[in-house]
Order: structure tokens, then C-alpha cells, then sequence
């Protein structure tokens, strides 16, 4: 057994006892997971098929049914949910147990044939509240509750994003984020630079909160993938590097995503 598979035993031998002692097993997960995924108007079509494509992708794919089976209960509860304005999300795929190659796939097929579609405006804050009331709402006990936010911007309209993610966070959920830089910034577009910082300093938190940026489209697939086995088991990726941590100190303005509508569209 190598040297990850021993560390990850010991990890889900230590997680075992956080299971809630009433809960009838049959709703009990290791993770109850929301993919949150962004598809505002600053997103392309072919940037929301390859989006799209990445989770279909990384859900059946092998390191993620392998990192599934080294959990407690060897399965998770994944939901799949489509966000742009403050009221524009979409729960596309409802909450579905996976727990092998046969739940993945239907899980992939039903987020392959739902339409693509775009929306105006980018409240993270509202995809982070709509996210946390579907985890709150049902009757899935997992052990972690996890939110996993990808977009390509700011956040623009809704409350406050980093007030959000501290209120979520104190209701013990994390925040995960996929920062798309897939494109050279345009202030025209409200792009800021620095979007990873942003997601770093004003979007995740909780224990264990990461940020995996994506800077071209030949990274999308493999950033996906390797987000989801580490949120599933802890696993860590063979290029730590390409996975960042909340700093110590704020480094860029979590408002500057208000700041920027404002100055150009006055409301």
C-alpha cells in the first residue's frame, strides 16, 4: 500500500466518529457537495460546454471513484447548480448519492443533457446562500458540507461576498473555488487581474478551504478532477503547487466587483 492510500486510511479512521449517531445510514455520506458553477454572460458558450465537459469528465473518472471507496461510508451526496444574478441559480442535477462507476454516470449524463444557458449579472454571494440553503434543507447527514464556487469574475450584485462566506462558514460549511482565467482582463468587462487572489482573500473558507485557478483551457479538465478527489478524501495533489491557500493578511478589495459596476453603470 503506498504512502497516500495509508495516509488516507488514517484520515477517514479519523473522520468515522464525526457521524451523527441518530442518522439512518441510508442518508449518511462522507461529503454532501454543491457544484456551483458560473454562467453568466462574461461566460462563452464554448467556455460553458468545456466547463460543463470538465465535471461530466472528472466525476467518472477513475481517481474519482477510487478516492470515493476510501471514506467511511464510501460514498458522497453531489448536487449540480447553475448561478449568475441574485436570483438567477438553477438547480440542474438534484442531490444524488454516488457511490460507484453506475451512480457517477448517470450523475455526468444528467448534468451532459441539460441545455446550456447564460444569465446576466454575478452574485457569488447569492450562489453561496442558494448553495447553503440546499445543503441546510435536506436530510443528508454527511460528514463535511462542502460548496464548490467556478466563475470567471467578481462578485457584482447581492450581498456582500466575504460576509456571506464568513456566515457560511460559521454555520460549518466550507467554501472551495475554480477561479477561470481563461482570458486576458478587460475592464470594460469588469475583469480584474488578480481573480485568484480575489477568490483566495474574499471566497473560500472553512477548514481546509483551497482555491485551484485555471489559466487555459488545457487545464480545465485536470484542475476539475483533482478539485473534486481532494474534496471528496483529502487527497493532495501531485503538483501542490498548483493548489492555493487563504493568506494571512487581505491583499485585494473583496467590494472591488461593486466598486467597478458602480463606476460604470451608476446602480
Amino acid at each position: 500500500m503506498s504512502c497516500v492510500r495509508v495516509w488516507l486510511a488514517a484520515f477517514a479512521l479519523l473522520l468515522g466518529p464525526l457521524a451523527i449517531p441518530d442518522a439512518r445510514a441510508e442518508d449518511q455520506v462522507d461529503v454532501e457537495l454543491v457544484l456551483a458553477v458560473d454562467v453568466s454572460y462574461s461566460m462563452d458558450l464554448d467556455e460553458l460546454a468545456l466547463q460543463r465537459d470538465g465535471y461530466v469528465k472528472a466525476v467518472t473518472s477513475p481517481e474519482f471513484l477510487n478516492a470515493l471507496k476510501l471514506g467511511p461510508n464510501g460514498r458522497v451526496a453531489i448536487a449540480y447548480v447553475e448561478w449568475a444574478g441574485l436570483d438567477e441559480q438553477k438547480l440542474v442535477v438534484d442531490w444524488t448519492f454516488i457511490g460507484g462507476p453506475g451512480d457517477a454516470r448517470r450523475f455526468a449524463e444528467a448534468i451532459h443533457n441539460a441545455p446550456l444557458r447564460r444569465v446576466y449579472r454575478t452574485s457569488i454571494s447569492g450562489a453561496m446562500e442558494y448553495s447553503a440553503g440546499l445543503i441546510e434543507q435536506n436530510a443528508i447527514k454527511g460528514l463535511r458540507r462542502v460548496i464548490d464556487i467556478s466563475g470567471d469574475g467578481t462578485n457584482n450584485q447581492g450581498p456582500l461576498v466575504d460576509a456571506t462566506r464568513d456566515s457560511l462558514v460559521g454555520r460549518g460549511i466550507i467554501i472551495n473555488g475554480l477561479p477561470l482565467m481563461l482570458k486576458e482582463p478587460a475592464g470594460s468587462m469588469l475583469d480584474i487581474g488578480q481573480l485568484d487572489i480575489y477568490y483566495e482573500d474574499c471566497v473560500i473558507g472553512g477548514p481546509g478551504a483551497f482555491v485551484i485557478p485555471v489559466r487555459g483551457t488545457h487545464e480545465f479538465a485536470d484542475a476539475i478532477k483533482t478539485k473534486l478527489v481532494m474534496e471528496i478524501a483529502g487527497v493532495v495533489p501531485p503538483k501542490p503547487q498548483l493548489v492555493h491557500k487563504a493568506a494571512d493578511e487581505q491583499r485585494v478589495s473583496c467590494s472591488v466587483g461593486e466598486r467597478m459596476w458602480m463606476e460604470r453603470w451608476g446602480n
